[in-house]
């Protein structure tokens, strides 16, 4: 489970768009941890539910990604 008491929730989506999120952000240098309780071995039902965290420290650094990948997350619906 994840330490939330430093890392902040930036993203629930499917396992595709975290990982390319995932990868945007270790491009600019800001590791992320992804947590997917479908592959842990919970089944949730939800295939949609896998969650991307970031260290509070880093979210000034990665909010013009975050922001970008959300609103081309938006256009594609």
């Amino acid at each position: 489970m994840i330490d939330h008491s430093k890392h902040i929730k930036i993203y629930t989506g499917s396992l595709i768009a975290v990982h390319h999120l995932k990868t945007l952000l270790e491009e600019i240098g800001v590791s992320s941890l992804v947590q997917n309780d479908v592959e842990g071995g919970v089944i949730t039902g939800m295939a949609d539910f896998v969650e991307i965290y970031i260290l509070d420290e880093d979210l000034d650094k990665a909010k013009p990604i975050i922001d970008k990948f959300l609103k081309i997350q938006e256009s594609d619906k």
